[in-house]
């Protein structure tokens, strides 16, 4: 039997994407720069380790920035590794100062 899919928040107010769960909340935090959206970190609590609510946050987070039209620029190295796994992200991702693709 598989997890049930985790309802994503997007709260504008702390800048940052939530999963509320059992009474922990996971997050992925950002700065919106522009038209970019730097994905900052990403904050799992212990007790929800191990069920997916990272890899949820990114992909709703990125899911975010290609429906808003954005540019990511994935700083938390969780982020990273999830386009580098999810290679259909990859087209959102940003170029930094030097031309190479910030991912």
């Amino acid at each position: 039997m598989s997890e049930p899919a985790h309802q994503v928040v997007r709260n504008r107010e702390a800048s940052r994407f939530e999963v509320e769960l059992d009474g922990h909340v996971a997050v992925l935090e950002y700065v919106r720069v522009r038209r970019s959206l730097l994905l900052v970190h990403t904050g799992v609590p212990e007790q929800l380790e191990g069920r997916g609510i990272g890899s949820t946050l990114a992909r709703a987070a990125l899911d975010y920035v290609r429906h808003a039209r954005l540019i990511a620029v994935p700083m938390c190295p969780f982020v990273r590794a999830y386009i580098r796994r999810h290679p259909e992200y990859l087209e959102l991702v940003g170029f930094g100062e030097r031309g190479d693709r910030l991912c």
